[in-house]
């Protein structure tokens, strides 16, 4: 009674509904809600942090962003979601919010598709590479199988799109990726899929900001050739990995494409299924499934091979009477 109580009290006030209601949207950094709420930012700060402190929202740092969205779990996010949801939004206040709102997003929306269109050509080159995306996320498709993840977990995001892929079968999702360039576009395609049950987040893919053992499915793509130690990455997925979650992998076959190293940043030129076993048993992990996917295109010499580990927590042990 009493969380519910303060609940009540840091939502009673009419900027703090208009909040409610804005955020039931989605995540919105300071500047953004002062834009759209046209009020200081100091007064705007002061109504977060009230309701953060009664548990309505949920606040978090993302580089030098400070975002906010309705809390996802316990009574009181209960509580402001559903203040949010009884909020009329014929209100005229509520509806230039909404005004506002939406040309927030719009911008967001621009500067994702610039960065994407001023890189482009990175990403058009290497995809030449390789057999098509289609074909590797058909494949992810099948691995995955029919399962719905409690919470499905995707590391090193990039640009959302496999975030946004298998979002859909998982009650909650997030993505996880270092770039804040990255997860802009990210952020910009979970919204255009009207994905409201998916988060992105700014985090390290060697300590990642979850406790032991929450996620039922977690994917890799394209992501363990940059890092310099990706059984360290394996493991810490394992750690947050539910007994028979499982892990879905996806990167390059052993190549000799050297430019990729000089030119992207890539610091394996390919993964050997005989290091990523070995990783995955070190990380306490059972490998169930392998695939190779070859491409057609391009020439002989510029040809990767792309594949796929799929694995899986074993089942926690009975402890012996």
């Amino acid at each position: 009674m009493h969380q519910l109580l303060s609940g009540l009290r840091a939502a009673g006030e009419s900027s703090r509904l208009r909040l409610l209601f804005i955020l039931s949207f989605g995540e919105f950094n300071v500047t953004e809600l002062t834009q759209i709420l046209g009020q200081s930012q100091p007064r705007v700060s002061r109504h977060l942090k009230l309701m953060s402190d009664a548990g309505l929202l949920e606040r978090f740092k993302e580089g030098s962003w400070v975002l906010f969205r309705l809390r996802a779990d316990g009574d009181a996010g209960a509580l402001g979601a559903m203040i949010a949801k009884l909020l009329d939004r014929d209100d005229p206040v509520l509806r230039s919010d909404l005004s506002r709102l939406r040309q927030v997003i719009d911008a967001r929306k621009q500067a994702a598709d610039a960065y994407f269109t001023a890189n482009a050509v990175n990403w058009d080159k290497i995809r030449s590479l390789h057999v098509s995306e289609s074909k590797v996320e058909t494949a992810m498709m099948e691995m995955a199988g029919d399962a719905k993840p409690a919470f499905y977990l995707d590391l090193g995001t990039g640009t959302g799109r496999i975030l946004a892929l298998l979002a859909g079968r998982a009650e909650q999702a997030a993505g996880l990726d270092t770039s804040l360039a990255m997860l802009s576009i990210a952020r910009a395609r979970v919204e255009a899929a009207g994905l409201k049950n998916t988060q992105v987040r700014q985090g390290d893919i060697y300590s990642l900001p979850y406790r032991d053992e929450v996620s039922d499915l977690i994917t890799v793509h394209q992501v363990l050739h940059f890092l310099d130690d990706p059984g360290r990455a394996l493991e810490e997925a394992a750690r947050v990995l539910k007994p028979s979650g499982r892990l879905l992998i996806v990167d390059f076959s052993p190549h000799d494409l050297e430019f990729l190293r000089e030119e992207h940043a890539h610091r394996r030129l390919g993964l050997s299924d005989e290091a990523v076993s070995i990783w995955l048993e070190r990380a306490g992990l059972d490998l169930k499934e392998q695939r190779k996917l070859e491409t057609d295109q391009g020439h002989d010499d510029h040809k990767l091979t792309v594949s796929l580990w799929h694995a899986q927590k074993p089942e926690r042990r009975a402890r012996a009477a």
